[in-house]
């Protein structure tokens, strides 16, 4: 993919289902926390900056049929959804963490993640942290490393809503 969600085919250097902990069934677990997982995505990292990859892949993950919650400093309200400062101030229930932050940062998102009681967090394309992965895992969560759902989708097969 190229444009509207800021990244370009590939995954960044990286070699599915190496790596990162999951071995054969990387695939699986990135299909169930796009199916099964919930509706509620929080994106930290996303603001109203056209440019920035968390804009495009919130508008991507809003065709899906997810709700996007905007986490961000600014908190902005984005693609018609009000953003929260961090992920402490959602008033409700958050299935999904998807994460866009530098990964010297990822690790203390995913322990706020476990902290609200999401169910899943999503390290995006870049974001590599295997102690916070770990960590996260150990806690009951679903998670993926170094990945865009903008590009799992498609390449799953999965269907926009609408």
């Amino acid at each position: 993919m190229n444009g509207t969600d800021g990244h370009q085919e590939g995954r960044g250097g990286g070699v599915p289902g190496q790596g990162h902990g999951f071995g054969d069934d990387e695939d699986e677990t990135v299909r169930r926390i796009l199916t099964a997982t919930g509706d509620t995505w929080a994106v930290v990292g996303l603001s109203g900056n056209e440019r920035r990859a968390a804009y495009g892949v919130a508008r991507t993950l809003q065709r899906y049929g997810k709700r996007v919650v905007p986490v961000h400093p600014k908190a902005e309200t984005v693609h018609g959804e009000r953003g929260y400062a961090s992920l402490a101030e959602i008033p409700f229930p958050v299935d999904v963490v998807d994460v866009f932050v530098n990964s010297d940062l990822a690790g203390g998102v995913a322990d706020e993640a476990v902290a609200i009681g999401a169910r899943a967090v999503w390290f995006q394309l870049g974001v590599i942290d295997e102690a916070a992965y770990e960590r996260t895992r150990a806690a009951g969560l679903e998670m993926v490393m170094d990945r865009c759902p903008a590009i799992e989708i498609p390449r799953l097969g999965l269907p926009e809503s609408g």
